[in-house]
């Protein structure tokens, strides 16, 4: 659309800020962004990918044999290097962060905080008796730190994977990077063991959406009875498989509580638990991004315009 001019509208641009800049620059059409509260993030699996367990793989009677150790939890957690990732991938179209929910604003915790950090990575290992090995990968009890991190190709993800990669080279942290093609990554197939949902690898990545202005049914992904499994076909929101009794009892609470500032404090909770406890690591959250043909007009009266002031209608709700 903006190259060509071939098309009025686009929808859900994932591309480098860069080179937005530079077709716009062509004149034909011209980027607009949207608030969201859509999230880039690695999710981590509490569960073990690799080991079946009753036919069922990433099973909830397995644990993570890594990532159950918090040490690994929290190195990997100061070794996402957000700025970098806003500064040379999304530019404009993502803000780094640290907490899942960044908006409305009366939903943003302000406890959370995020850091890069490789030295403190490494100690927090070194402390937590992972010991490097004679081919620099830190190992405990017999277990190498080997991880598969998987996302959809898509180049500012296949970026975003190499500069995580190579922060945790550094910490002595071997990565192995897999990308899916997005139509199957994405795709509710059952059968198919490549979807996000079956989460049958480590670490993964994608943005997660906010659909509506209330966090509620956002936060379906950190309650135990939405896990993903075998038995309910992985549909669950739950990906990680991450639980915890505290932020059950706070989603319940929630949906006794009538008074809003209450009800925000319990939402507020369930991300700084989450956040905590490294179940996910957000990394930028992202406005939507459209791009629009320099040759629509806005009417004063009628359908389309109000069309024209949906962004607006967004900020407000």
């Amino acid at each position: 659309m903006l190259q060509t001019g071939e098309f009025d509208y686009a929808w859900n641009l994932q591309v480098e800020d860069e080179i937005l800049l530079r077709l716009e620059k062509g004149g034909k059409g011209k980027v607009t962004l949207s608030e969201t509260g859509n999230i880039e993030h690695i999710q981590l699996n509490s569960t073990d990918p690799w080991t079946e367990v009753d036919g069922e793989r990433a099973s909830m009677k397995t644990k993570h044999p890594l990532l159950s150790d918090k040490a690994v939890r929290q190195a990997l957690g100061l070794l996402i290097d957000r700025q970098s990732v806003q500064d040379h991938i999304y530019g404009r179209t993502g803000v780094a962060t640290g907490n899942f929910v960044n908006n409305p604003q009366k939903f943003v915790s302000k406890n959370t905080k995020w850091e890069f950090n490789v030295d403190k990575a490494n100690k927090i290992l070194d402390d937590g008796g992972w010991k490097r090995g004679a081919d620099g990968i830190r190992e405990k009890d017999g277990k190498k730190l080997k991880l598969v991190y998987q996302t959809s190709i898509n180049t500012p993800r296949q970026k975003n994977q190499a500069i995580v990669k190579q922060a945790c080279q550094k910490a002595g942290i071997d990565i192995e990077l897999k990308s899916v093609t997005a139509s199957v990554y994405f795709s509710s197939d059952v059968a198919n063991p490549d979807t996000y949902p079956h989460f049958y690898c480590d670490l993964q990545m994608y943005t997660t959406t906010m659909q509506q202005p209330d966090p509620e049914v956002f936060l379906f992904q950190f309650v135990s009875w939405e896990v993903a499994a075998k038995e309910n076909k992985w549909q669950g929101r739950n990906i990680t498989r991450w639980t915890s009794k505290e932020a059950d009892d706070a989603f319940k609470a929630s949906q006794a509580e009538l008074d809003p500032v209450k009800r925000a404090a319990h939402f507020i909770k369930i991300n700084d638990l989450a956040c905590g406890d490294h179940a996910v690591i957000p990394v930028v959250y992202r406005p939507r991004v459209q791009a629009m043909s320099s040759k629509l007009k806005a009417r004063s009266s009628g359908w389309d315009s109000d069309f024209w002031n949906l962004q607006d209608w967004y900020k407000e709700a």
